[in-house]
């Protein structure tokens, strides 16, 4: 996620802590795997939030279709709270930048005209 190995972000300390010092965290990306998911499915359980990304190579297939998993994402619930709060930010920004994005693909697709002779 980060732009560059290097990056810092200053994080303040919890609101109870008696000295309110400053948190230094490098973000370390240099083996990071990039990968593309165009799938996700989110599962719980007590403990944990489980993120399933994958690739669906036909979104307008009709039938059975088979989503191979390529990535698995398990995490506590706390860390997806704080997920979920920098998406929202994330994709409010896009939005503000570039328009609503319309997640139902059927009111994105376009229909095609066909000329008749």
């Amino acid at each position: 996620m980060a732009k560059d190995k290097n990056d810092e972000t200053e994080v303040a300390a919890a609101p109870a802590a008696p000295a309110a010092q400053q948190q230094t965290l490098t973000v370390d990306d240099a083996t990071v795997s990039a990968g593309y998911a165009n799938f996700c499915r989110v599962s719980s359980t007590p403990e944990e939030l489980i993120l399933d990304l994958g690739l669906n190579p036909n979104p307008y297939a009709q039938g059975n279709v088979t989503v191979h998993v390529g990535q698995r994402i398990i995490m506590n619930h706390y860390t997806g709270k704080r997920l979920l709060s920098a998406l929202s930010m994330a994709l409010q920004r896009h939005e503000q930048a570039f328009g609503v994005l319309e997640t139902d693909v059927r009111r994105r697709v376009k229909p095609t005209t066909t000329a008749t002779r």
